[in-house]
């Protein structure tokens, strides 16, 4: 199975060298300002295009690991873009953390220009990216998922399917909330014990022996007691991104969002243009 890429950024990095050491599928990605430095990749043999319908023209299943949904419609539907150039039978695995009213929109156009449309969203960390043990959240046809399971496998550590197209990226925006919502209240509460001279251990010490242990708290571990928010690099900028998502979508199908709109709040209280590229453990400072 010829394979193309696009989106060789933070994570997409890692999926790309996986596919072709672990995988060794022929392998394209599409060339961009924001790919981090590709000669590891051409040295194991990947090909570096210049457009997105020449990369389209070429493979037979395409990643897209971008920013948001805004690049996901660009690089889909623009004049030189990834449906200009589309084989039949091709098919795209979103892998963007996206919209899923844009995601229903993008596989419906994907669909009629003959391929098929898997969205397959990730949970876990870039270390996890060049790991290959990422989960991803699958939404789509099943047997569409069969056919590209191998090459998924080469990055992954567990493949989940969800439900329909949309439940991939559904599940994600969920995730995402419970997780950066999680790291932002511990963030705020880790800020707080600071300014009122609780020692940053002992703050730790109790809340990982009771209900405050968890994920969150250890991956903001070394931001509180060391000042070193580099386990976690995952930008604020895009957290903010994440969670608006997450209101956009409970704003289309109806229920509560109080706690979402808070944390939206908070973020966008401490955050500015030069903190967008910080780490989201860069909050128990900013919180400060």
């Amino acid at each position: 199975m010829q394979v193309g890429i696009v989106g060789v950024g933070l994570m997409g990095h890692g999926i790309a060298r996986n596919v072709r050491l672990r995988g060794d599928y022929p392998l394209k990605f599409l060339k961009h300002p924001g790919n981090r430095p590709v000669d590891d990749l051409i040295a194991l043999g990947a090909i570096p295009c210049a457009r997105a319908d020449e990369l389209a023209s070429t493979v037979d299943l395409i990643i897209l690991c971008v920013t948001g949904s805004a690049q996901v419609e660009d690089v889909l539907t623009r004049e030189d873009g990834v449906l200009a150039g589309l084989r039949p039978g091709t098919v795209i695995v979103d892998c963007t953390t996206a919209l899923p009213e844009s995601t229903l929109r993008m596989a419906e156009k994907v669909e009629r220009a003959g391929g098929a449309f898997i969205d397959a969203p990730m949970t876990r960390l870039a270390t996890h990216a060049e790991a290959g043990t990422l989960n991803l959240l699958v939404g789509g046809d099943a047997a569409t998922l069969e056919r590209v399971r191998p090459v998924l496998a080469s990055f992954t550590e567990s493949i989940l399917h969800v439900g329909p197209v949309g439940s991939g990226h559904r599940m994600k925006l969920l995730h995402n909330f419970v997780s950066l919502g999680s790291m932002a209240l511990i963030a705020e509460a880790a800020a707080q014990a600071a300014n009122a001279g609780v020692a940053a251990s002992t703050f730790i010490e109790v809340l990982a022996s009771g209900g405050g242990a968890g994920a969150a708290l250890e991956r903001l571990r070394s931001s509180i007691v060391a000042g070193d928010p580099s386990d976690v690099p995952f930008a604020l900028g895009n957290a903010q991104k994440d969670i608006d998502y997450y209101r956009m979508m409970v704003q289309e199908t109806g229920g509560s969002r109080a706690i979402a709109d808070g944390v939206s709040s908070a973020l966008d209280a401490v955050v500015d243009d030069a903190s967008r590229t910080s780490y989201i453990p860069e909050l128990v400072r900013l919180f400060r």
